[in-house]
């Protein structure tokens, strides 16, 4: 089996801080100490408080179920909890990494790569790799080994474009 080069998975704390739903989530705290000061009520505190802590507590498990492998011929995905599975994709087959970041996506350090192969798993769609840490680093790293894959293999890629002809 091939050497792990990588591994990693969607980042929390990253979420948190680098988009606005975190922002959001984290907003709930001062913002049920507010209503608890203005109010007097502990109930509104607890409600809000306890909605932050319930959605961070589901991104983490969705974080969680999902660990990303990458090997000098493979991006290996192994997903689940309780029921797993795991889906590869043979670097050889990758088209296209594209990454996308936002402003507050760039303050936190974090991205989304987007992955577009040949391969069965991203048939129906492009693989999204959600708040990524590190994600240009990660990037880079990926197109080498695509790169170095497609070399020790002797597989090119030709871009078919069809010319129409004017009548």
């Amino acid at each position: 089996m091939a050497q792990i080069v990588d591994r990693f998975r969607s980042s929390t704390v990253g979420w948190l801080y680098g988009t606005l739903a975190g922002w959001g989530t984290l907003l709930l705290v001062p913002i049920g100490i507010a209503a608890m000061l203005l109010w007097a009520s502990t109930l509104a505190l607890a409600v809000l408080v306890g909605a932050a802590l319930v959605i961070v507590l589901v991104k983490w498990i969705a974080n969680l179920a999902t660990t990303y492998e990458l090997t000098s011929d493979r991006l290996i995905l192994h997903k689940g909890i309780l029921a797993k599975s795991i889906d590869e994709i043979e670097l050889y087959r990758i088209k296209d990494v594209r990454i996308d970041f936002t402003i507050v996506n760039q303050i936190a350090g974090i991205g989304t790569i987007t992955i577009t192969s040949s391969d069965e798993t991203t048939r129906d769609a492009p693989l999204a790799i959600r708040d990524v840490a590190r994600a240009q680093a990660r990037r880079e790293k990926l197109r080498e080994l695509v790169n170095a894959a497609r070399l020790s293999r002797g597989v090119r890629e030709f871009d078919m474009v069809q010319e129409q002809v004017a009548p």
